[in-house]
């Protein structure tokens, strides 16, 4: 079995969003009112928000794949302070989203087309056992399939190695 961790977007990124009100792109970040208990996934604890929590909208930098695949993807950040999600786990909001893209990337920031799928939320960990045991794989961004937004990266376990 592969051992691989779900990577939250970095906390200087969600302070600084809630600090300055604006997303990576300079767009001012919209203030929405979660109105269910999906469909707001917080990209750094990686839990969907409550109903009725707030949450902020705006355009986040993927750090990578860089080059001709590259794009910023709108996420939702909890207005509020939360915790990193930082456990070698699939994170909640891949595991319970309704329809997830798991695009897997080699090391030269190439899509490994032979490894993309969409999926129900529950199936996204075989999907990322299968691409993680590929070797040509770096690393995974995990996405909605149907908006297309970011809702993880996902790289190897510390120490893991495809064989």
């Amino acid at each position: 079995m592969t051992a691989f961790r779900c990577i939250a977007i970095p906390t200087e990124t969600a302070e600084r969003f809630r600090r300055t009100d604006a997303d990576d792109r300079g767009n001012p970040l919209r203030h929405v009112t979660a109105a269910a208990a999906v469909g707001f996934p917080c990209r750094h604890c990686l839990e969907f928000a409550a109903p009725g929590e707030m949450m902020l909208l705006g355009s986040y930098d993927l750090p990578g794949p860089q080059g001709i695949y590259w794009t910023p993807s709108p996420i939702f950040v909890h207005a509020r302070r939360c915790d990193r999600f930082t456990a070698d786990t699939v994170a909640p909001i891949v595991a319970r989203g309704s329809l997830v893209s798991v695009r897997a990337y080699d090391a030269a920031d190439q899509c490994l087309y032979d490894l993309g799928e969409v999926s129900p939320g529950p199936d996204a960990p075989a999907l990322l056992e299968r691409a993680f045991a590929d070797p040509r794989t770096a690393f995974v961004n995990v996405h909605t399939a149907r908006p297309g937004c970011l809702l993880s990266r996902v790289e190897r376990a510390a120490g893991h190695i495809a064989t």
